[in-house]
């Protein structure tokens, strides 16, 4: 039996880098790393959802769901979830 890379397994499944449904599989990680990101940071705040629902105005299932997943997150939601809620800083960077 062959072994192959993860890279390889992407390639076969979803095509090359730079192929749509590859260019989606990739957005979708960056959402759930962006999801698994806040979560962690509200946990070493120790807050609940629903307290960092309450300090940016949102309801506690949207907290939930964008931890769960990251998507139809905003700019403007994502700078107050961890400036307003958590206190910290937003970087963002762009590759071409």
């Amino acid at each position: 039996m062959e072994t192959k890379s993860w890279k390889a397994i992407k390639d076969d499944v979803y095509g090359q880098v730079g192929s749509e449904r590859r260019d989606e599989l990739e957005r979708d990680a960056e959402s759930f790393k962006i999801g698994l990101l806040l979560k962690k940071a509200r946990e070493e705040k120790h807050l609940t959802q629903l307290e960092l629902a309450e300090l940016v105005s949102k309801k506690r299932e949207y907290i939930s769901r964008i931890e769960n997943n990251g998507s139809n997150l905003t700019l403007k939601t994502l700078f107050d979830i961890v400036e307003k809620g958590l206190g910290g800083k937003v970087r963002i960077s762009i590759e071409l």
